[in-house]
């Protein structure tokens, strides 16, 4: 119940101004005027720029180019290195599970199948260890995801600089969490089951299916129903308000999308249907078997969060690739690819990079990967007016490395968010620093 209860402590104490939509970092308050010179600027969304230069002040982009007016902003030099916009990684867990194996560090998931008012944002550890992991490789902005039931909750996106989660939210409420019910059928005989108590007939686990779909679809129309009723009030101030379908309002009136987590091609076809019989918006998350319904997805203009690179291919048939190949597919048939990160979504948010750059070897152009852990996550989440590309006018949320970001060879040396410089010091650089001083042995 720790997302529940971290939810009631934080709403109470809230103020108005925080609970608005969107939010500055506090860390803004505390930026320079900055001249960053010389380094190769990849704006993502339009010119790359060799030895180019990019003004901040305010901490926000003022100015981007060849050569840009420097008034008096303090000149860094970054000769040799490659500018990027902050990374944004969506359908996470960071800031929501710390150790793996320990149940205490674990706030991810609630109790119930229909869980809306969740607000996993509240839950965020700032003093998560894994959050200065991820920030050293170059990962600014994430998304921690509610889990653990049909309707699981509400996501935000969240900076990776602050003292509190509240301070580091960047943006309230971007998704719903849905978790399609699956639609697969386990065909293992009684006689070999791993609890023969626990198996179930082809008849029963259908059955059970079209039941958990059923729930599924009058929870919906019963969020309608209550939205219809809230309208149709007389008197506002008397209608019984009840949290979960106050949290529903803004999904069923178009206002706030839903991220429908499925792998199965069934569980994807079933969605999309859905959603355009019930005129929702969708992001599909998760998205194992997407290539195989790329043309449906990019004639009904939904982004794919692809968690599946490093998957092992799902059936037989599959060719080793699959999975590798995958973004390439989506991408040809004009469907934005956002990367999500492939196993533990927590303690490995740091590799982001390099699923993007598992794709690009398989047929994905480089310029539509790294707008994948940028651009396009930044559109998904509501926020591209501000974050996902080198723009003036937008947050001064950037980094610098040796070279390619997409590279795993290269290394992140300096980092900026909203125009303040944050320290890439953490668990592995400690480490590191502590053994390679141990004393020698003779």
């Amino acid at each position: 119940m720790k997302l529940q209860i971290a939810n009631c402590r934080l709403q109470i104490v809230a103020s108005a101004a925080v609970a608005c939509c969107l939010i500055s970092p506090m860390s803004s308050l505390q930026a320079e005027t900055l001249l960053l010179a010389g380094a190769t600027v990849h704006t993502v969304s339009g010119e790359t720029f060799p030895a180019g230069q990019v003004l901040i002040a305010d901490g926000k982009i003022s100015a981007v180019g060849k050569t840009v007016s420097p008034g008096s902003a303090k000149t860094v030099d970054l000769t040799g290195l490659h500018l990027y916009p902050g990374l944004i990684a969506l359908n996470t867990e960071l800031g929501l599970v710390e150790i793996g194996a320990i149940r205490a560090t674990h706030d991810d998931r609630e109790v119930g199948e229909f869980t809306p008012e969740v607000q996993s944002w509240l839950a965020v550890n700032p003093d998560s260890e894994l959050l200065a992991v991820a920030r050293a490789n170059g990962v600014a902005y994430f998304e921690p995801v509610p889990l653990g039931a049909l309707v699981a909750g509400q996501s935000g996106l969240l900076a990776l600089d602050g003292w509190t989660s509240e301070q580091m939210t960047v943006k309230k409420a971007i998704a719903l969490h849905v978790f399609w019910p699956g639609m697969g059928l386990d065909t293992t005989p009684k006689e070999r089951a791993a609890d023969p108590k626990k198996w179930k007939s082809l008849e029963d686990q259908a059955k059970e299916q079209r039941e958990k779909l059923k729930a599924f679809e009058d929870f919906f129309e019963e969020a309608r129903a209550y939205a219809k009723a809230r309208d149709a009030a007389k008197d506002a101030a008397a209608f019984r308000k009840v949290p979960s379908w106050e949290a529903m309002l803004p999904v069923v009136r178009g206002e706030t999308p839903i991220t429908v987590h499925a792998d199965d091609v069934r569980e994807i076809r079933a969605a999309v249907k859905w959603a355009e019989a019930n005129h929702f918006k969708i992001i599909l998350a998760e998205a194992r078997d997407a290539w195989r319904a790329a043309g449906l997805l990019a004639s009904n203009n939904i982004p794919v969060i692809y968690n599946h690179v490093f998957t092992q291919p799902a059936r037989d048939s599959d060719a080793y690739d699959a999975h590798f190949a995958a973004p390439a597919v989506l991408q040809k048939a004009g469907v934005n690819v956002v990367f999500g990160l492939s196993g533990a979504r927590d303690s490995l948010v740091k590799n982001l990079p390099y699923d993007a750059a598992q794709a690009v070897a398989f047929g994905l152009p480089a310029e539509e990967a790294l707008k994948g852990i940028t651009l396009y996550p930044a559109q998904v989440a509501g926020v591209a007016e501000r974050l996902g590309s080198i723009e003036a006018g937008k947050d001064a949320t950037l980094f610098v490395s040796d070279g390619d970001i997409l590279d795993i060879r290269s290394n992140v040396k300096r980092m900026w968010i909203a125009g303040k410089e944050v320290s890439l010091e953490n668990r592995h650089t400690r480490f590191y620093e502590k053994y390679k001083n141990r004393p020698k042995s003779h």
